[in-house]
């Protein structure tokens, strides 16, 4: 989010710091003064996302073979041009900025709930005005630019902070994104992805320099103001009072101004007419009202200093700005942090189990409101000591993990291994629905099995990481294998799955977890299915994007969620089992679309034939039924039989109604 207010002070006061430029030509100018040099963009990626989602459907799961040619038009426009890209990722979330996550997610919440009362309103998809990102987006964006030979790369700490060095240290032709934090950051230029036209490769660049100027500081008073302001680590209403005392004298308050713009024009003044007077003679504590919140006050300011940079804010050495970090940081003085986040936390203790039973972790807190945080130590610890505290003790694992977290080949391995966290965004799940349990829940179990294997350190029958990450001996792969079904609990079945052809493995392996998981789904969920990913084969991105349907259906909605959000589970447990699959058999977009899900599914209802829902494809008919029957019969080892739902609508007025705790089987 950034500084609060300055994208739009900017925009309405500052358009001056707005500068149309040309990448073409910024290009051809950087290797002009750097002979033999390429030029090089750095992306910030999270900030993107939204920008390169171009397919019109959004609701029905995601568009994913539309989303993948949209990526590889962007990608072609800059290499045409002679330029590179980098992208980053976010990897981890600091707990400075936790509450703010959290916050983000409630929010999210909210609107996934209008959402979904559009649809039981309209029968339609809501107008972009209302988009929200399809589930797994960002986890399977970095694979699909790692396959379109981009580097890519997974940050350690917030995202923001590697691509402002990242930039800084490679000299690099700028950023690209949309974050103001980049405005404060003294680092390479900063252009703007919601202005760009790819057609033309026109952006807005924002210039710092200019900003600074236009409030009468010096760039390294940015991240002073940013602070006062508010960020994503210093609550906005930390210095709301301070705020208003500089406001009101003021003394050169702008018409053309809103409140707000007004307010950062006072605060600017103050810094450079009151507080640069005792600047080297005052600490910043003698100066402002920190109170207790002095450490993380200092903690936003330094997050902002680049490596080799120094803010003349501090008196203090650097050794004194990490020993700050270690101190209890209160966030009190922010009313909306105080809001209640509700959760279920369970008592959860760490064991040394087999992978095949069901370990209770500590790490995994599950949130009511769809996400995941877990219960930390009161003391937020700085960067550099956070991760030198790691769950895991064997160091070359650790090592491996690290590096296939940062080249963006793992999701989520690296963060349970080292600070023991998870974390899981919102999805377009209808709270009211009880008939269809959260993903969160369903893959609950899951996720406590790949946790016993990667901090269970070998015991009780648990493959050992070294071996399944680290052997070439022969067989291991077949144990890998043998692991990745045990986290699903689908050991029994692993004749049938292996028998199945890529990459519909990794769909059935999906599907039989999830039909033994939730009782609800039916013989018609299963043919939609899998009638969905044999049609998909072979479909051209511009046929699907022109596939109109005839409602939306909210039980769809969801039913596309669990599956996706299976992938995105997969892709997790994929890693932690030394990759017993290739990545490619479970991308979405070799396996599901959603609004080809979508049309499956209705004809479904209505009854049509395995014919008809293949598209009278006489290999894909064929295909259907051996798919359906792997499992229907892995399903049925389990004793959970598969039958339509005409079998049992009668007696259960349309779906099955179930407390909350009924999905918490684990």
């Amino acid at each position: 989010m950034g500084v609060r207010g300055l994208h739009g002070f900017v925009a309405s006061s500052c358009p001056h710091v707005c500068t149309v430029v040309n990448f073409k030509e910024l290009a051809e100018r950087h290797r002009s003064q750097h002979p033999g040099g390429t030029p090089a963009v750095v992306v910030d990626a999270m900030c993107c996302l939204r920008y390169w989602y171009t397919p019109e459907s959004w609701v029905c799961g995601g568009q994913w073979r539309e989303y993948y040619s949209s990526l590889r038009e962007f990608v072609s426009a800059f290499t045409a041009v002679g330029i590179k890209l980098i992208f980053f990722f976010d990897g981890m979330v600091e707990q400075s900025k936790r509450g703010e996550w959290v916050k983000r997610r409630l929010k999210n919440n909210r609107e996934i709930a209008k959402i979904f009362h559009h649809i039981k309103s309209h029968r339609e998809q809501p107008g972009r005005n209302m988009f929200f990102i399809p589930s797994g987006l960002a986890v399977f964006t970095r694979f699909a630019l790692k396959a379109l030979g981009q580097e890519t790369l997974c940050s350690l700490q917030e995202a923001d902070y590697e691509v402002a060095s990242y930039g800084f240290q490679n000299n690099c032709l700028g950023i690209l994104g949309e974050d103001t934090d980049y405005l404060i950051y003294d680092t390479c230029p900063y252009f703007s992805i919601s202005e760009l036209s790819l057609d033309s490769l026109d952006t807005v660049m924002l210039c710092r320099e200019k900003l600074s100027q236009s409030l009468g500081l010096r760039l390294a008073d940015l991240p002073l103001l940013a602070c006062l302001l508010g960020n994503d680590v210093v609550p906005e209403g930390m210095f709301e009072s301070f705020r208003y005392k500089c406001l009101t004298s003021y003394a050169s308050v702008r018409e053309s101004c809103d409140r707000k713009g007004n307010v950062i024009l006072a605060v600017a003044d103050h810094i450079s007419k009151v507080l640069r007077l005792h600047q080297g003679e005052k600490k910043l504590e003698e100066m402002l009202p920190l109170g207790p919140n002095k450490a993380l006050f200092y903690k936003g300011v330094a997050s902002y200093l680049l490596p080799g940079q120094k803010s003349p804010w501090f008196i203090q050495t650097p050794k004194d700005v990490v020993t700050l970090d270690k101190q209890v940081l209160s966030m009190s003085s922010d009313p909306e942090s105080k809001q209640e986040v509700p959760m279920c936390m369970d008592p959860e203790s760490r064991q040394k189990l087999p992978v095949g039973t069901d370990p209770e972790c500590n790490l995994e807190a599950a949130v009511c409101a769809n996400t995941e945080v877990k219960q930390e130590d009161p003391v937020n610890m700085g960067l550099e000591a956070k991760h030198q505290v790691t769950v895991v003790s064997d160091p070359e694992i650790l090592k491996v993990a690290r590096a296939q977290h940062v080249r963006a080949e793992s999701y989520l391995v690296y963060g349970v291994m080292s600070s023991g966290e998870v974390e899981c965004s919102s999805s377009l799940e209808d709270a009211t629905d009880q008939a269809l349990p959260s993903q969160a829940f369903v893959y609950r179990p899951v996720r406590q099995r790949v946790y016993s294997l990667l901090l269970g350190g070998g015991g009780g029958g648990t493959p050992s990481l070294r071996q399944l990450w680290l052997s070439q001996e022969p067989g291991i792969q077949a144990q890998r294998l043998d692991t990745l079904l045990a986290c699903f609990d689908l050991s029994s079945s692993r004749e049938e799955l292996q028998a199945v052809e890529r990459p519909f493995q990794a769909l059935c392996c999906l599907l039989v977890y999830l039909f033994v998981q939730v009782d609800t789904l039916c013989l018609e969920d299963l043919h939609a299915f899998i009638a969905q990913a044999l049609c998909l084969q072979g479909k051209p991105a511009v046929e699907l994007a022109d596939l109109q349907l005839d409602h939306i259906d909210p039980r769809a909605v969801q039913l596309a969620t669990l599956l996706v959000r299976g992938l995105t589970t997969l892709v997790l447990v994929n890693g932690a089992c030394g990759s017993p699959w290739e990545m490619a058999d479970f991308m979405p977009w070799h396996l599901f679309d959603g609004k080809l899900f979508h049309q499956k599914y209705l004809q479904s209802e209505k009854g049509y034939t395995a014919e008809v829902l293949v598209e009278q494809n006489r290999s894909h008919v064929t295909r259907f039924h051996t798919l359906k029957s792997v499992v229907c019969k892995a399903c049925g080892k389990e004793n959970r039989p598969i039958v339509s739902r005409r079998h049992w609508r009668p007696h259960h007025a349309g779906s099955r109604q179930y407390e909350p705790d009924q999905w918490r089987r684990y």
